[in-house]
């Protein structure tokens, strides 16, 4: 009987915790393409990106060149000049990759670049969210836009105007739609 009555304590104790705990929602790519600078930096990381990508390319395609020539002459060259061919070949294609990892790569200047430009704006959202989530006594903040899958929510819930307030934006233009307003920086 006592384990019963325990069980029953512990059942309640958890709805009533459970219950009392407030949840909220952002999403954090609204947020993100309602600031000016975000989109300034993006810009900017796409035009870095295209111009090494063009680079990278244009190597690719002189050891294309290379190889295709190497093959037309092949028949004509002694086995210590294939070698040194193929070698040079295979040098410059060590180097596309070699570059290709250092602009690209996991730390490459690309992310290097990205945390440059983005993440103190990143960092200003999640202060904001930090914020409203402290202010609001809000148990658990969502991020909409994340891979976390959302069946239902509420309107009410969704605190990403308040985080775009608090960072010193006003959203004009109520959107109905995430990413369709536009907001503009309080003077």
């Amino acid at each position: 009987m006592k384990k019963i009555i325990l069980i029953i304590g512990i059942v309640l104790a958890v709805n009533f915790a459970a219950s009392a705990q407030k949840f909220a929602y952002v999403d954090s790519e609204y947020i993100l393409g309602q600031i000016p600078e975000y989109k300034t930096a993006q810009a900017e990381l796409d035009k870095i990106s295209v111009g090494w990508q063009k680079e990278i390319e244009a190597k690719y395609a002189e050891i294309d060149k290379m190889y295709k020539a190497y093959q037309a002459e092949q028949i004509l060259l002694t086995e210590d000049m294939k070698k040194k061919r193929e070698g040079d070949i295979v040098a410059k294609e060590k180097e596309a990759k070699e570059l290709q990892k250092q602009r690209f790569g996991v730390d490459g200047e690309l992310f290097k670049k990205r945390q440059e430009l983005v993440k103190p704006i990143q960092d200003k959202v999640y202060t904001a969210v930090k914020s409203i989530a402290e202010k609001g006594t809000y148990s658990i903040m969502f991020d909409k836009s994340s891979d976390l899958t959302m069946l239902y929510v509420s309107p009410k819930l969704d605190k990403s105007d308040a985080v775009l307030e608090l960072m010193g934006y006003k959203v004009e233009n109520k959107p109905t739609k995430a990413g369709t307003g536009t907001a503009v920086k309080k003077q």
